[in-house]
């Protein structure tokens, strides 16, 4: 049996480690969505940073990214529409993800 129990370890080890990187990938793209946004909306420096903030713990809302999506999409208005924002939501986690994968 010690065998079967060092392999669900090691896959129970693996999934935390996977949902804890995704946790950062989602948290790091949420923050770069934000800046994104921010920056739309005409906001500089610690204006944007601060709204980069708020759009992090929008995430906390419920499960998914929709609560970020609407977060973002409401603070925008017209600057940008519903294809805009996804489009650029999931590039920047491709980016969020490459940050992390490259230790940044």
């Amino acid at each position: 049996m010690g065998t079967f129990d060092d392999r669900e370890r090691s896959f129970e080890n693996r999934f935390a480690k996977d949902a804890e990187m995704q946790f950062k990938a989602d948290a790091r793209r949420n923050r770069l969505l934000g800046l994104w946004a921010a920056e739309r909306m005409g906001l500089e420096g610690e204006a944007a940073a601060d709204y980069a903030r708020e759009v992090v713990k929008s995430d906390f809302q419920e499960a998914g990214e929709e609560d970020v999506y609407r977060k973002v999409a409401g603070d925008l208005g017209d600057r940008a529409d519903e294809g805009e924002i996804r489009a650029k939501m999931a590039e920047l986690m491709t980016e969020a993800k490459a940050q992390l994968m490259d230790g940044r």
